[in-house]
C-alpha cells in the first residue's frame, strides 16, 4: 500500500479557517436595574411607622428608581402625602395600586388579605415577628411564589444585624422609660420611683442579655439612678458592655440560682435576648415569675421572637400590659412604634443604601446572589421555604437557599 493510500481523509470543516482572525469577545455590561418600590399603609393595629421617609424617597428617585406610596401611609409618623409627593413619590389611593410594585417594603408583617394582593417573584421586605405568624401565612407566601426577606435577619458587611441594632437602641431606652411609667400608681404599679431619692433606695433592674438593647437599657437605667444586674452566657458581650458604659457593673453568667435570687428582689426585669435564626430561648420559668415581687414589671423586648419569659404573650400599644402572678407584663413587639417618627427615619436610613446597591447589578435578585447578608434574611423564595427553623416549627419542608438561587440565575 502506497504512502498516499495510508493517509486518513480529514473533512475540510476541521481544517479550514484555523488561521483566520477570530472575532473578539468583549464582556457586555448589563444594564443596571431600576426598582419599582411600593410602600403600603400599615393596617396592623397601633403600627405608626412607615418604611421609607421623604428624604430617602428623594434619594431613590434621584437614582432613577420609582416609588409609589399609599395615601396616608406616613400620617402617624407626621409625614404628609404632600411631603412624599414633593420628594418624587407617586401617591396611590388603593392598596391594589401599591402591590403592583416589584419590591414591597413594610414595617409590620403583611396580613393574609395583603398577601392575596401579591404576585409571583414579588419581593417583600418586612419584619417576621415570629409570635404572630402562622403556617397558613408561610404557605400563602409560597403559593404566591413571593421572595420574602425578614428585616431582623438581614446582615451587613460586618456580620451584624443593622435593623435589629437600630431598633434595639430605641427599644432599650424605651423599655426602661416604659418600666418607670408602669411602676407609678397611675399605671397600676406600686408607686415606686425607679431612680430613688436621698434616703430611699433605688429600684433594682435585672436585664437578660448583654447586646445592644441591654446597653441602651443600662445607660438609661443608670442615668435615672437605678441599680442594674446584667445576665448573659457570652462573657465577651458582658466585657464589651462594661467597656461601652465605662463603669463597673454587676454582671453574671446565666446561672439559674443567681438569676432567681436577683429576680425575686427586682422591681423591673428586661428581656433582651436576640436569636440569629429562630425563636428566642425561654430563660425565666413561670415558677421564677411567680416568686417576683407583687407589682414588679416585666418588659419583654424579645417578644418579637417569642419572648424569653415563660409567661410572656404578645400585646399591642392599644392594650400593652397584662398581669400574671401579680407581675405587670409589657410585651409589645413593635415597641419602637411609640416613637414612630424617629423609628421610621432609622429604618429608612438602613433600607435606602441596600436598595441603592441594586443599581450595580442586573436585577435585585442578582444582588441576593452577590450579597450574603441579604440572603440571610430570605425565608421564602419562589414557592420554597428556605428557613430551617420555620420548617421545623410549621412542619413544612425547607430547601437550601443557595441551591435555589444558583438554579434560578
Amino acid at each position: 500500500m502506497s504512502e498516499k493510500e495510508k493517509r486518513i481523509p480529514v473533512p475540510k470543516i476541521f481544517t479550514e479557517g484555523q488561521y483566520r482572525t477570530q472575532a473578539e469577545m468583549l464582556p457586555v455590561k448589563q444594564r443596571s436595574s431600576k426598582l419599582f418600590i411600593g410602600i403600603p399603609k400599615e393596617v396592623t393595629i397601633q403600627e405608626n411607622r412607615v418604611a421609607l421617609v421623604p428624604s430617602s424617597v428623594s434619594t431613590l428617585v434621584a437614582n432613577g428608581h420609582r416609588v409609589i406610596i399609599e395615601t396616608g401611609a406616613g400620617e402617624k409618623s407626621n409625614f404628609s402625602d404632600h411631603d412624599f409627593s414633593e420628594a418624587g413619590a407617586e401617591i396611590a389611593y388603593s392598596p391594589e395600586q401599591v402591590y403592583k410594585a416589584k419590591v414591597i417594603i413594610k414595617v409590620a408583617p403583611p396580613t393574609l388579605d395583603e398577601v392575596e394582593l401579591m404576585h409571583p417573584n414579588q419581593i417583600l421586605i418586612s419584619p417576621l415577628q415570629l409570635p404572630i405568624i402562622s403556617g397558613d401565612y408561610i404557605n400563602r407566601l409560597r403559593q404566591k411564589r413571593v421572595i420574602a426577606l425578614a428585616m431582623e435577619y438581614i446582615k451587613d458587611e460586618f456580620e451584624t444585624f443593622p435593623i435589629v441594632r437600630i431598633m434595639s437602641e430605641m427599644a432599650g431606652t424605651s423599655a426602661i422609660l416604659t418600666a418607670a411609667e408602669l411602676l407609678a400608681n397611675t399605671s397600676g404599679g406600686k408607686g415606686v420611683l425607679l431612680g430613688g431619692i436621698s434616703g430611699v433606695p433605688s429600684a433594682k433592674v435585672v436585664i437578660l442579655g448583654a447586646g445592644i438593647v441591654a446597653e441602651y437599657a443600662t445607660r438609661t437605667a443608670l442615668g435615672l439612678g437605678a441599680e442594674v444586674r446584667i445576665f448573659d452566657d457570652n462573657i465577651y458581650k458582658l466585657k464589651r458592655l462594661q467597656n461601652q458604659v465605662g463603669r463597673p457593673l454587676y454582671t453574671s453568667a446565666m446561672n439559674p440560682v443567681y438569676l432567681e435570687r436577683e429576680l425575686i428582689t427586682a422591681e423591673v426585669a428586661i428581656g433582651a435576648i436576640h436569636s440569629e435564626t429562630g425563636r428566642a430561648p425561654i430563660l425565666v420559668s413561670e415558677d421564677m415569675v411567680s416568686k417576683m415581687k407583687p407589682g414588679a414589671v416585666i418588659v419583654d423586648v424579645s417578644i418579637d421572637q417569642g419572648g424569653c419569659f415563660a409567661t410572656s404573650e404578645v400585646t399591642s400599644l392599644k392594650r400593652p400590659t397584662f398581669v400574671r402572678h401579680d407581675v405587670i407584663h409589657y410585651c409589645v413587639p413593635n415597641i419602637a412604634s411609640r416613637v414612630s417618627r424617629t423609628a421610621s427615619i432609622a429604618v429608612s436610613n438602613i433600607m435606602t443604601p441596600i436598595l441603592l446597591k441594586a443599581n450595580s447589578t442586573a436585577d435585585i435578585e442578582h444582588l441576593f446572589f452577590a450579597n450574603l447578608g441579604l440572603r440571610h434574611g430570605i425565608y421564602t423564595y419562589k414557592g420554597c421555604l428556605t428557613n430551617e427553623y420555620l420548617g421545623r416549627r410549621f412542619a413544612i419542608k425547607s430547601t437550601d437557599l443557595d441551591l435555589l438561587i444558583t438554579s434560578n440565575l
